[in-house]
This record gives structure tokens, sequence and C-alpha cells, in this order.
């Protein structure tokens, strides 16, 4: 049976899968938080891989806080280069396949086009900066590589935009939301099953890939759809991103091209509203939605 290790599973995508794996016979999983596995420490990642030698890991691990990465580089930088590095040469030496969560925060997204894999990456912030050398790191350290690039992750698990739109209403009649970055959200789950697919794929096309949901839209327009779903009464206001400042500069435009995961990995991607309500169906029979 293929054995599938799930590096940083205290997260959301690392949730994602413990849900999607209480339903699957075929695969044998083991997940690791990180104070079972600390990537960045080498001690603990030989023992874990000599006890388990797993076919597949994937990492979940990452520091993800956008704005706060610009006054901690450092740490970010450990994380997201050096623990992704130290993942690869493990990897390397018990002969496993690396899968690796990357952003499209990579790209500088200052033109209107879909972005695929061999576009010129030029990130406008650290976080940005720092999930591009842990791509380099893996790629020079490991031949057994998928790296994975998404955008505006969601679920219904660990925190993020949807989330933050829900708690806000409880106290908020009126938000006002960036309308003039521009991409696609994608559901967590979605994501989580198309690393399922791979995993179970006879292909095993190696190198860089692009996943996001299907369509295009805005921070304002998915919050618009948010409130719309869960019948929530709330005054948004559209706003440039000027009028909303923040630390660390992101993308304007990063629409990624989805044509080499889906015919490589004859995969189906839903879109992003699909999935929206899908999720929003799900926190709603949790009572997560008053």
């Amino acid at each position: 049976m293929i054995k599938v290790l799930i590096v940083g599973a205290d997260g959301q995508m690392g949730q994602c899968f413990k849900t999607l794996a209480s339903n699957i016979t075929d695969l044998e999983f083991l997940f690791t938080g990180k104070q079972a596995l600390d990537i960045l420490n080498i001690n603990q990642l030989n023992t874990i891989f000599n006890l388990e030698n797993p076919n597949f890991v994937v990492n979940c691990a990452a520091y993800t806080a956008v704005d706060l990465a610009e006054d901690n580089e450092e740490i970010a930088q450990h994380i997201n280069e050096i623990g992704a590095q130290n993942l690869a040469l493990a990897c390397k030496q018990y002969n496993a396949t690396l899968i690796h969560l990357s952003t499209d925060f990579v790209f500088e997204g200052n033109v209107v086009k879909l972005l695929n894999e061999t576009d010129f990456v030029k990130p406008k912030s650290v976080y940005g900066s720092t999930k591009l050398a842990g791509e380099r790191a893996i790629q020079s350290a490991l031949d057994k590589h998928i790296i994975i690039r998404t955008s505006w992750l969601y679920s219904e698990y660990g925190n993020n935009f949807l989330k933050t739109m829900l708690y806000l209403s409880k106290t908020k009649s009126e938000l006002n939301i960036i309308a003039d970055q521009i991409g696609t959200p994608t559901y967590a789950m979605d994501l989580a099953n198309a690393i399922l697919c791979i995993i179970r794929s006879e292909k095993q096309t190696l190198g860089i890939f692009h996943y996001s949901n299907e369509g295009v839209t805005s921070w304002y327009d998915f919050a618009v759809a948010i409130f719309k779903l869960a019948k929530i009464k709330i005054q948004v206001n559209p706003i440039p991103n000027t009028a909303y400042p923040t630390k660390a500069s992101r993308p304007s435009f990063s629409v990624m091209d989805k044509s080499k995961i889906k015919q490589t990995y004859d995969l189906e991607i839903p879109h992003w509203l699909e999935s929206l309500e899908l999720c929003m169906e799900r926190l709603s029979a949790e009572g997560k939605i008053v």
C-alpha cells in the first residue's frame, strides 16, 4: 500500500487531508504536526523517514502570514526555504516523491494574462520570495518533486478570508473590500483531492504545476458571494488597494493557467463559486454560520 506522509498536518491543508483520509482505504496516511515533526530538525526528519519510509511526502508546512513576514524574514526563510530543502534531501535519501505547495505570490502580477508554469517570476513580498526560494531549493536537491502553486486558499479549517468575513459580519454592518486585486479562490478540499489523484496516478509527471479553482474574481466579489450564500445582510463597499495599504505588496492580477495539471492528470476542476457553495453548506451543517 502507498504510504503518504502529511507534513504540517495541523494547518488548513493538513486538516483537509485528515477529513478525506477517514474515507480512504487504498492509501496509508501518517499525519505529523510541528511537535511531531519540525522540518527544521534534521534528527526528527531522519527518525520519521527511517521509521515510516513513506512513498509520498506532502508538505503543507509553511510560514503564510504575508504581512508579518515583512518583519520576520529570517523565520519565513527558515520555514519556507530551508525547511523545504530539508524535506527534499530526506525524500532523496529515502526515495520518496515530494509534493510541495507553493503560491501565486511568486509572480509580480502586473500584467493581465493567464500565468503559466514557465512565466517569469518576480515576487513582490518576503513571503513570495521565500516561497520561490523554497521551490528552487527543492529543484536543486531532488528530482522526484511536484511543486503545486495555488492561490487564495480557504476551507472550513484554519484562518482564511472566508472565515474572516464571517467573523467580521458578526460585529460590523459595513465592510470595505479591495476590488482591484484579481485572482481565483481555491477550496483547499479540492486541492487535497487533486493531490490524491496525482498520488494515485500511474503517470507521475514531475515538475511545477498550477492549481486553483476555475474562474476569475476580485476580493470584493468573493466577499459579496460569501455573504449572499450565507444570507448575511451587510454593506460591502469596493475600494482600491491604495485605500487599504499593507506591509506586503500583493500581485494585482494572479490568475493561473491550469491547463498543464488538468491535461497531465486528467483533472476536472470546479468553478470557484460552485466550491464556495459546497464549503458554505458544510459550514452551515456544522452550525458555524449563524
